[in-house]
């Protein structure tokens, strides 16, 4: 062991036992404590979701196909210890004794499904239950409203195609069944064996092949990788939870980001404590180095002895934060047991590898400014004391701190969008910062020039300390445009989520009402206390060209040559419905709205509004004339407008929405829903019992599955909201205490001079006001700037202002930074004179 090893090791344990190191020790502590639980508990309950989600998938993974589906792929699967099911999915007419319906067959496996179960009744909308297991061979399980449509009863027999099969069971639901209001049809399920007896996926038929996967998500990518070279885009569709796009797969998605964002944000906040920490350590070792070059010791001497004090404090800290951050994570995760779901058998390294990374890389980047400023102090300190280091220039400082800051977000997240908003963010706001500060030097020195008060007294210290407190405004500012970032967010996301399904929400649609039985539907439902919806017309057309210019009306283009296909189109009907009223949560977001028109044009001239994602992705624009084919008639609408629509509310939404003008000759039918409470579920058979044609899609079973999902969210939020709060009344602590060394100095100089001890307190206390007031309103300004960029071009959120936070955060800021520092300067603010003079000889 050398010699600088030998002294940098006695200096450690010697700075150890007087607690020189415990700034500097607890930021790191808390930097990989808050990265490790934050992310380990958002990992943990992320891949918890995922698993709950991936039973709307009925497995991890799924494969849907046009065509049947290569054997080697499975046996590949089989092979690499990943479960597998299959599926064969088409419409189907099934016939009862008296009666037929068009149904949504599914012939599966003894498999399926791998993951989530199958819900059955004992009759007709009646009580439900979960079972693992399928129809036997020669059996058929049917959807309530089958029963009600073909007039059997369970036990009863039907006819698909050439087979016949005795209806064993009440089919309520399956994992997979899919959120659309429109997938209309009543299911079916048989077995696979029983299809071929059937014989219904001959020429014609548009029938879907699934292949559903489960296992680790390791293998699920290894066996991706292999199958991805052979899968054709135009056949094949690989689908994970991720990918799913209802409002279960989207509030998953969404989460995923908060909890992601919520992670990095207490990355940056270690960042900006360790920054503080590192800045104190340096500037408390000014006299010991100065002293250090008196006695002859070399310049790299000193720089191996103090960068060896960082490799032991970073090595220290990041064992303790390791520990901390496992404690924490494991008592909440307890906690909160029973209320969400958080699996204590699932450990992720990478929470621990990034906890690690991130303590390494805040010890070494953002000690390194005030290193360089160490190793640079003259031996000529000992005798001048006001000998700073020649190192004066904060553009390192600042540049170093800011590729860290990117690189420790990056690295994490792997999402280089959100890192980019956070950094921009941050950016602008030192930015703004920096102009501040020099607005402050100018107030203060008008202030510091009338009769000395304790207002005057707090103005002068901020004149006279412009650059340190500049780096304090800095600091208090990213922190709390940090935390109002993560509470806006939260609140958003969460009135989001709880406006989306509201107490009362349609949990049942009617569907196929004719105009004549709109108001015996409307008396009949009022008779029994039961209030129902909006009633709207639907008419099934085929979009077919824009422009006269031709669309694929079919999905298939495999078979067709390449100058003989069309731009592309749905590839099946659309439910067209019109209107001059815009529906409840849609938004007009270009064009005008047909509604607002005062008379419509010529025949060709029909206006029609377009979704703004079906626009995109059929490439129409503003004024394009479409056309739809409605039976044996023609309809050309020209688009006046594209809508927003938010497609996780639990309404009908629609792609294209006419002008009642464009509609006149066409008979619709008719759309509408109603709330029914569990209490009356019994009596659903009897309330429907008047309108045998009337078709009833049951959505109850979906709505409650998203809101527990929901209620775990946020459940989650509120917790990883707490965590980040405390990481920022930590950092905002750090900070107070990185100025104690230079208020001493003050504080001895005011007393010696005869000022009152209650003068000295009040100008602490108003200057820390003062920093929190500027530091919350110019938060709350950046945080607009961040949650406008989070909001629109990550969360497909809609932006909004929040001007009351332009209120609170400079009062929250005024009362938390004040308080912070009267408690931190309290113990200095209680000496006398004698002791403080003590404290800085």
């Amino acid at each position: 062991m050398g010699n600088a090893t030998k002294l940098a090791w006695r200096l450690f344990k010697h700075e150890a036992r007087r607690g020189e190191l415990t700034i500097i020790l607890a930021a790191i502590i808390l930097s990989v404590a808050a990265v490790l639980s934050l992310s380990l508990f958002s990992e943990r309950l992320q891949g918890a979701l995922t698993e709950r989600s991936a039973s709307f998938l009925a497995a991890d993974r799924q494969l849907r196909a046009r065509q049947p589906l290569d054997e080697k792929w499975i046996e590949q699967a089989r092979a690499s210890d990943i479960a597998t099911s299959s599926q064969v999915q088409l419409r189907s007419m099934v016939f009862g004794e008296e009666a037929m319906s068009l149904a949504d067959l599914r012939a599966v496996d003894s498999n399926y499904p791998l993951k989530g179960a199958i819900t059955v009744a004992e009759t007709p909308f009646g009580e439900q239950r979960q079972i693992n297991e399928v129809p036997e061979p020669g059996n058929a399980w049917i959807d309530s409203r089958l029963f009600q449509l073909l007039g059997i009863e369970p036990g009863g027999t039907i006819e698909i195609g050439d087979a016949s099969f005795t209806v064993s069971r009440v089919l309520d639901d399956v994992p997979d069944a899919g959120f659309s209001l429109f997938s209309t049809d009543p299911l079916v399920l048989i077995r696979q064996s029983d299809l071929a007896s059937a014989n219904v996926t001959g020429p014609g038929s548009r029938v879907t092949y699934k292949a559903y996967f489960a296992g680790d998500n390791a293998q699920l990518s290894d066996f991706y990788d292999w199958l991805r070279p052979r899968l054709d885009d135009e056949i094949h569709r690989w689908q994970s939870v991720e990918d799913d796009s209802s409002p279960i797969g989207r509030s998953v998605a969404r989460a995923g980001q908060y909890f992601l964002l919520a992670s990095l944000l207490a990355i940056v906040l270690a960042a900006v404590s360790i920054a503080v920490a590192a800045q104190r350590y340096s500037q408390r070792h000014f006299d010991p180095v100065a002293i250090m070059k008196t006695l002859g010791a070399s310049r790299s001497m000193i720089r191996k002895v103090y960068t060896l004090q960082i490799f032991f404090i970073a090595t220290l800290g990041i064992i303790i934060g390791i520990a901390a951050g496992v404690a924490i994570q494991q008592a909440v995760v307890s906690a909160l047991a029973g209320k969400v779901e958080v699996s204590l058998a699932v450990w992720h390294w990478r929470p621990v590898i990034i906890a690690v990374f991130t303590g390494v890389v805040c010890a070494v980047l953002f000690s390194m400014y005030p290193l360089l400023r160490l190793f640079s102090i003259p031996p000529l300190r000992v005798l001048r004391r006001e000998m700073d280091s020649d190192l004066s220039s904060r553009t390192l400082q600042f540049a170093v701190s800011g590729l860290a800051v990117f690189l420790l977000m990056w690295a994490y997240s792997q999402n280089l969008k959100i890192s980019a908003i956070l950094f921009v963010s941050g950016v602008v706001l030192v930015a703004a910062l920096i102009l501040v500060t020099v607005g402050l030097i100018y107030v203060g020195r008008k202030f510091a020039s009338n009769k000395m008060g304790p207002w005057q007294l707090a103005w002068a210290r901020i004149s006279r300390r412009a650059m340190d407190n500049s780096v304090q405004l800095i600091s208090f500012s990213i922190t709390i445009m940090l935390l109002l970032i993560v509470l806006v967010m939260r609140n958003d996301m969460i009135a989001q989520w709880q406006a989306q399904l509201p107490q009362g929400t349609p949990n049942y649609f009617l569907i196929n009402i004719t105009q004549q039985q709109k108001p015996e539907l409307n008396k009949h439902f009022a008779d029994n206390e039961v209030e129902i919806g909006h009633f709207y017309p639907v008419v099934r057309g085929r979009f077919v060209s824009v422009n006269d210019e031709k669309v694929n009306t079919e999905v298939t283009k495999e078979d067709k040559p390449e100058d003989e296909r069309g731009r592309d189109g749905l590839g099946r009907e659309a439910n067209l419905t019109w209107s001059n009223t815009l529906q409840n949560q849609n938004r007009i977001v270009q064009g005008t709205w047909h509604g607002n028109r005062q008379t419509e044009t010529a025949r060709d001239e029909f206006a029609v509004s377009v979704e703004s994602e079906v626009a995109d992705r059929l490439d129409i624009e503003l004024q394009d004339l479409l056309t739809f084919n409605i039976g044996s008639e023609v309809v050309k609408a020209r688009v006046t407008s594209f809508r927003e629509v938010n497609w996780q509310s639990m309404q009908p939404n629609f792609f294209f929405v006419l002008s009642p003008a464009a509609m006149q000759e066409y008979t619709p039918t008719y759309i509408t829903s109603f709330y029914l409470p569990t209490a009356k579920k019994a009596g659903l058979t009897q309330l429907l019992a008047p309108f045998p044609s009337v078709t009833l899609f049951d959505v109850d079973a979906r709505i409650n599955q998203l809101r527990g999902i929901v209620e775990q969210v946020s459940l989650a939020v509120e917790f990883i909201l707490i965590l980040v709060l405390v990481a920022g009344s930590l950092v905002l602590i750090a900070q107070v205490q990185a100025s104690m060394d230079e208020r001493q100095q003050e504080l001895a100089i005011l007393r010696t001079l005869g000022a009152k001890g209650r003068l000295i307190r009040a100008s602490v206390v108003y200057e820390f006001v003062i920093i929190g007031v500027v530091a919350g309103f110019m938060a709350a300004l950046a945080n607009e700037l961040s949650l406008y960029l989070l909001q629109t071009q990550l969360f497909n959120m809609t932006a909004s202002l929040h001007v009351w936070y332009w209120l609170i955060a400079p009062v929250v800021g005024a009362i938390v930074v004040g308080a912070l520092g009267a408690v931190g300067c309290w113990r200095l603010l209680t000496l006398n004179t004698s002791q403080l003079l003590r404290k800085i000889m």
